[in-house]
């Protein structure tokens, strides 16, 4: 094997499998990087048996041939050489060789022949959406995704496509997150839950472009197919929670506020709200609906804060208890000016919504304050 590159090219290709190598694992071949040789281009694959990426480059192939390359040490390497051209061939030792300009690196390799396949997906349905449009809609459901091992369906994202439209939701117990956006071609229904470890990368190697990304299922399988590059995860097992039904319908309060006034005051009193000398514990801040204004405070043995918004409002006087990092995550996953904030009683679920359209809805449940 052998051929050449220039280094920002195979550095880009790098970065986007390098997240399918394998962390933790008894198996060594899966912390590696498959290399192979095709006519005129190579493919780079990375699996840790739960997600897998593949990535094809063109460069000038003058012998074929593939190998299993540590990826951390190859990646360093090819990330600290210069911006030029560089040779990567095996040698008859069956040693990587890198060579740019004055510099030479020879890596230990391992039998491609090891290196398990990638699942072959028999795509059962499947949509197209813009890069930017699905990274947009990742970015802002991804940080509700649970990190809580004991709900396994809860570490990843629905992606429900229904009437034509995709909609995303994340949900972790104390908040959810849903994303909607219309789909440009019909398409059937269906649903998967997507882990949000492959959501993240996924995210990193979308474009900001307008060029398509398509993503199809299969039973337990799915695939995201971008440019150079294909990503194959599973799909979680188990039954999502029916999240219409957790969404409340009717308010009981309603708050219309400029969003980056209470996104700004909410940051404010986290100062103190974190801030506890008893770090274990965790201190609610107060939110107080009254005609015209929204009140939000906060009182441990840190010290107090209290924030006065003056704000339009409908219905009753409400008083409630949050988790102000709940609130800050769904404030800043919004780019609207103005949100509506919307409350039943002191025990029921928080709604944040858009003003103008149902792109979006952002549901927390309070925290019991103490009398």
């Amino acid at each position: 094997m052998k051929f050449s590159c220039y280094r920002d090219n195979i550095l880009k290709a790098i970065n986007s499998v390098v997240k399918g190598v394998a962390s933790k694992t008894t198996m060594p071949i899966l912390e590696g990087i498959l290399i192979q040789t095709n006519d005129n281009d190579i493919k780079l694959t990375t699996y840790d048996l739960e997600i897998g990426i593949e990535y094809i480059m063109e460069c000038d192939v003058k012998e074929q041939g593939s190998t299993v390359v540590n990826a951390i040490m190859f990646s360093e390497i090819i990330r600290k050489l210069p911006d030029t051209e560089i040779s990567i061939s095996i040698n008859d030792k069956n040693l990587l060789e890198i060579e740019c300009e004055g510099s030479l690196y020879k890596l230990a390799t391992m039998n491609p022949e090891e290196f398990p396949e990638l699942p072959k997906i028999e795509v059962e349905n499947s949509i197209e959406i813009e890069q930017n449009n699905l990274k947009n809609m990742i970015r802002r459901t991804i940080f509700a995704v649970s990190s809580e091992e004991s709900r396994p369906i809860f570490t990843g994202c629905l992606f429900e496509i229904k009437e034509n439209r995709l909609n995303l939701v994340a949900v972790d117990g104390f908040r959810l997150a849903l994303r909607s956006t219309v789909l440009d071609n019909q398409t059937n229904d269906f649903s998967a839950v997507i882990p949000g470890k492959t959501l993240n990368e996924v995210n990193k190697i979308l474009s900001d472009s307008f060029e398509p990304v398509k993503i199809g299922v299969s039973k337990n399988q799915a695939l995201f197919e971008l440019d150079n590059c294909k990503i194959v995860t599973r799909i979680l097992d188990g039954e999502f929670l029916n999240y219409k039904s957790v969404i409340p319908s009717n308010w009981e309060t309603r708050v219309r506020v400029n969003k980056n006034n209470i996104q700004n005051c909410f940051e404010r009193i986290s100062l103190i709200s974190s801030s506890s000398i008893e770090k274990e514990k965790k201190y609610p801040v107060k939110v107080s609906v009254e005609i015209g204004k929204i009140v939000i405070s906060c009182t441990n043995q840190t010290g107090e804060a209290k924030e006065e918004i003056f704000v339009s409002t409908e219905g009753k006087n409400l008083e409630a208890g949050f988790n102000p990092k709940y609130f800050l995550d769904s404030l800043k996953a919004i780019d609207d000016e103005e949100v509506f904030i919307e409350f039943g009683t002191k025990i029921s679920p928080c709604i944040v919504k858009s003003v103008e359209n149902n792109d979006y809805t952002y549901m927390i449940l309070p925290i019991r304050l103490k009398d």
